[in-house]
């Protein structure tokens, strides 16, 4: 059973993740953040030493939860290693096409924080993506694909840049045409392992 201060720190985490998210990390203070949460600055100060400790929770609490939304739909999707890459951005495209949707919190986290590299939620974004990057290199190479790892970048890239062009233009299709090219790169691969 959690402790009453975890479970604070929790709902300061939620409160935040959705500012951030829908506000941006600039526009939105930290009493924003307090009443957003219901709690007092005080109470806030506590958990969090300030705004960039704060944002940084925000950034490391999504990772697991998105890494395990991706297994989840790579493991739903049947057919070969090509058809499940495919199927990620196909889950991906399906999931992010509401008018709620403000792109991928990770990159837009790391984009806003651009000028502070060396930002504890630049680095958690930056580590989010190199473990999602790992756990594909992974999948491909148990599913006998080649050069797994280079592959998982690309793919990466890929998918990166589908969420981005879908921010842009509000279309399921770059994210769909994102995916075929994925799709392609993992059935060359496969073919260049048999050949």
């Amino acid at each position: 059973m959690p402790r009453q201060g975890d479970s604070t720190r929790e709902q300061i985490v939620v409160a935040a993740t959705r500012l951030f998210y829908g506000e941006g990390i600039r526009a939105v203070s930290m009493d924003a953040v307090a009443e957003k949460a219901g709690v007092t600055k005080k109470t806030l100060y506590y958990h969090f030493t300030g705004k960039d400790e704060l944002v940084a929770e925000t950034i490391a609490a999504r990772d697991q939860p998105t890494l395990e939304l991706y297994m989840r739909w790579f493991a739903e999707t049947d057919g070969s290693a090509a058809d499940k890459v495919r199927g990620l951005f196909s889950r991906l495209g399906h999931s992010v096409n509401t008018p709620r949707w403000r792109g991928c919190g990770f990159l837009r986290t790391i984009a806003e924080l651009a000028n502070t590299p060396a930002h504890p939620a630049v680095k958690a974004g930056a580590a989010h993506k190199k473990r999602f990057e790992a756990w594909l290199a992974t999948e491909l190479h148990a599913h006998g694909v080649r050069d797994a790892a280079a592959l998982a970048r690309q793919i990466l890239i890929l998918l990166d840049g589908a969420t981005t062009v879908m921010l842009i233009h509000r279309d399921l299709a770059y994210v769909e045409t994102a995916g075929q090219l994925a799709r392609g790169l993992v059935e060359a691969a496969q073919k260049t392992g048999r050949d």
